[in-house]
């Protein structure tokens, strides 16, 4: 609900980031991978229950992410990265969320609901995402790798959650539940939109007509 909003605040100061890291010759898949370790350290960090570690962590992780989008931007965006950053956004997302079920069993069952909620949303949102691609329609692109179908819980209130969580670690079950209650309108959200989208078959696609094999040349003799 967020992120659009998040985006034209932040996006200046990455970009400006970003180019001075890509200039400096510092790849994408560098700062997706960094992030990705910063994030596991935050879940590591939640474990040991260091939460002031694992908010910094956590942030730390968010900034990089932040900033390897406009680097790749910069340097030319690869399928593989984008793949590899959707990929290290969920492990992080999910075991954020296992890492807090372990350190806070009041918060257990809680937590259980969140990551299947987290399942079901995330489910339609990468099936939508595909099948408008490969529709090639304009609904929900917004220049990253993927096309971002919205909702009620998008990263920018994750990001505001788990900060939360490690500000207020006695209080991680009703900050999952409420949370849970958010990722599940989101799905909702997201399946009555693919269900709007997608209920007409998609128009076939025009296939190039063959260039016309050239006419042969006769001998002159037989013309």
């Amino acid at each position: 609900m967020l992120d659009a909003r998040a985006r034209r605040v932040l996006s200046p100061a990455l970009d400006a980031v970003g180019t001075r890291l890509s200039d400096a010759g510092v790849p994408a898949l560098a700062l997706t991978a960094a992030g990705w370790v910063a994030g596991l350290a935050a879940c590591t960090a939640v474990l040991a229950h260091a939460w002031l570690w694992a908010l910094a962590l956590w942030l730390a992780n968010r900034l990089l992410d932040g900033l390897d989008g406009p680097v790749a931007r910069r340097n030319g965006a690869s399928d593989l990265g984008g793949f590899l950053d959707i990929v290290a956004d969920f492990s992080i997302y999910a075991g954020f969320i296992v890492a807090v079920a372990i350190a806070q069993p009041g918060a257990r069952l809680a937590c259980l609901a969140l990551l299947t909620a987290y399942y079901l949303s995330g489910t339609a949102f990468l099936a939508l995402s595909s099948l408008l691609e490969r529709r090639g329609t304009s609904l929900a692109a917004d220049g990253r790798s993927l096309r971002f179908v919205g909702g009620l819980a998008e990263g920018t209130e994750t990001v505001v959650v788990y900060v939360l969580l490690c500000l207020l670690p006695d209080r991680a079950a009703l900050i999952a539940w409420l949370f849970t209650a958010a990722v599940t309108i989101t799905a909702v959200q997201r399946i009555a939109l693919g269900v709007h989208a997608l209920h007409r078959p998609a128009a076939p696609r025009r296939v190039p007509a063959e260039p016309a094999a050239p006419a042969a040349v006769l001998p002159q003799e037989i013309r």
